[in-house]
């Protein structure tokens, strides 16, 4: 029977992971190191997926008064003994996750803010009771409870002055200094941006942190978590005890993320060692200062889905979690020309050099490309492969998993877009079903230039096809009378593509060869031969189609021939 510890996969409780046998990969060194690298006001930004919540809510349960010192029995905290017995649950801590804070408009997500300010006032009922505390001190406590009435809106007041009040309340009541703890900080701001509100939560968010972060006498430390870093005047207007930790720094560069150590470890204690080519391959390839690291949400799903099936393959987890609209706004922005190049560069693997600014307001974040650069690169779809001067890099896409994510994004573009030339759309179909192999050859010419291409030099020449192959059915798709197959069940194989025009009783086989060398003539009669030696028409004269087509398409680069056989 297989006694193996669980697995973690979306739990962000440490005490839920201690107490229940998770498995857990130890982090505990970020107290250390925060408490040696003093600074009064800590950000850290890192993509998604990559541990923020579950060391926020391990560093809640490491300095906050009451906690229970067997949770971090035998981790890498506890060998620093006087900085345990200093500050191991030696502080009140407010930890706030604004996460969940968002909605159609500001009115719904002011009240979601109000909220969890409430859930968290919530957990500190005792101060109701305290002899330490005046009347008038207890009644602004209740005001942070919601003012005694069921429903009763939070006054802005109030909510912008709820840290500082909190904190002021909890160190009166322990005669401790506080700890505060926001994590993921600019979800607000990133939901009130799409839905057109930013001015207004910005506004709010500039007021609740300037007081409890800046003007709070009561503040010991704080640290916030997010994706991007917002620029200062945007939210951190006049918070200048802010220090900024981006995937750039060396500071605290192993503390998010999983180092290859640490998954080499994981997968020989789930005695799965030949998986680590293919998790390295799909889930490593990011840089956080000098060390490399993999997704931790990617390693522990994949190795999940092992424990289960020891044939799985790899799959895409870190896009699942969340949208892709940056790659989305990218693709769009790049047009023709350089840019256009540079990701047809980052898909086959190669790298690219930018300027990176990593100080942007929201309003800016898709104002050029140049911007959508350092997006793509601060939320973890591209990764610094060395630096050439200051903040310019050399960029790259950091595995197969992100590579998977910009070519779908790249397909879904094209068929998006194709879509609005109907008629080049129906001369290429009328091309086809004509059998004229020389003007489907040069409208398909025209449509491999006009696409990003996708020449991912590290796959194989199956990979490659299977490009093109997705170009094609993103053309046929205009078709809706048409039946349109792939990868079909015919005689003694799958033919790539296979169509059926019930209405005229024709079929057509289309089988696509990537050419390697470039002998585009060559294979196109290798495709039409294979064709034939697998019988793939067979399905279709099953099905009633009387006439058949049979296609050649040979692929190279943004080049094809067309060879065509009745």
């Amino acid at each position: 029977m297989d006694m193996k510890k669980k697995l973690p996969v979306g739990v962000e409780s440490f005490e839920k992971i201690r107490r229940e046998g998770f498995y857990y990969i130890d982090k505990t060194g970020l107290a250390r190191e925060l408490l040696n690298n003093w600074a009064e006001v800590t950000l850290f930004t890192r993509p998604r997926r990559f541990g923020k919540s579950l060391n926020m809510n391990m560093l809640k349960c490491f300095f906050e008064i009451g906690t229970q010192e067997e949770i971090f029995r035998g981790l890498e905290i506890t060998k620093e003994t006087a900085l345990c017995r200093e500050y191991m649950g030696r502080f009140p801590v407010i930890s706030l996750s604004l996460k969940g804070v968002g909605g159609g408009s500001f009115g719904t997500a002011r009240a979601m803010m109000a909220e969890e300010i409430r859930r968290e006032a919530g957990r500190f009922q005792f101060l109701a009771e305290s002899t330490r505390l005046t009347g008038y001190e207890k009644q602004r406590y209740f005001a942070l409870l919601g003012g005694g009435a069921p429903g009763e809106e939070m006054k802005d007041s109030v909510l912008m002055s709820s840290l500082q009040v909190l904190s002021g309340l909890l160190q009166k009541h322990y005669e401790r200094k506080v700890v505060i703890l926001i994590d993921e900080y600019d979800v607000p701001l990133a939901q009130a941006f799409q839905k057109d509100y930013y001015g207004q939560m910005a506004t709010l968010m500039r007021n609740i942190f300037l007081q409890g972060l800046k003007t709070n006498d009561s503040l010991y430390f704080a640290v916030l978590t997010g994706c991007l870093r917002i620029a200062k005047e945007s939210i951190f207007t006049g918070l200048n005890n802010l220090k900024v930790l981006s995937i750039l720094d060396v500071a605290f560069e192993e503390y998010f993320g999983f180092t290859d150590r640490e998954v080499r470890e994981l997968l020989d204690y789930y005695q799965i060692p030949e998986a680590y080519e293919a998790v390295k391959e799909w889930y490593d390839g990011y840089r956080f200062g000098n060390v490399d690291v993999y997704c931790p949400w990617d390693v522990i799903c994949h190795c999940d889905k092992l424990r289960g099936d020891k044939q799985a393959r790899p799959g895409d987890y870190w896009s699942n979690t969340s949208g892709n609209d940056v790659v989305r706004h990218f693709i769009e922005k790049v047009g023709g020309g350089t840019a256009k190049r540079e990701i047809e560069k980052l898909v086959a693997g190669e790298t690219v050099v930018k300027e990176i600014r990593q100080e942007l307001t929201y309003k800016e974040l898709y104002d050029s490309v140049d911007n959508i650069w350092s997006v793509l690169f601060t939320t973890g779809y591209l990764t610094q492969k060395g630096a050439v001067e200051g903040d310019v890099l050399k960029l790259s896409i950091p595995n197969r998993e992100i590579r998977k994510i910009f070519t779908r994004q790249i397909m879904e573009y094209f068929r998006d877009t194709v879509k609005e030339d109907g008629t080049a759309l129906e001369a290429f179909c009328q091309a086809l079903k004509g059998g004229d192999g020389k003007e489907v050859e040069s409208q398909f010419n025209q449509y491999l230039k006009r696409t990003i291409s996708i020449r991912d030099t590290s796959v194989k020449k199956e990979m490659k096809e299977n490009f093109y192959h997705g170009i094609l059915l993103g053309l046929l798709g205009f078709k809706d009378s048409w039946g349109v197959f792939s990868n079909r069940e015919s005689g003694d194989g799958y033919g790539d593509i296979m169509i059926e025009i019930e209405e005229e009783e024709m079929g057509i086989v289309i089988e696509v060869k990537y050419s390697e060398d470039g002998n585009l003539e060559a294979d196109c009669q290798r495709a039409l031969g294979q064709i034939e030696e697998k019988r793939y028409e067979e399905q279709l004269r099953m099905e009633g189609m009387e006439h058949i087509l049979k296609y050649g398409i040979a692929c190279f680069k943004k080049r094809c021939r067309v060879v065509v056989k009745t």
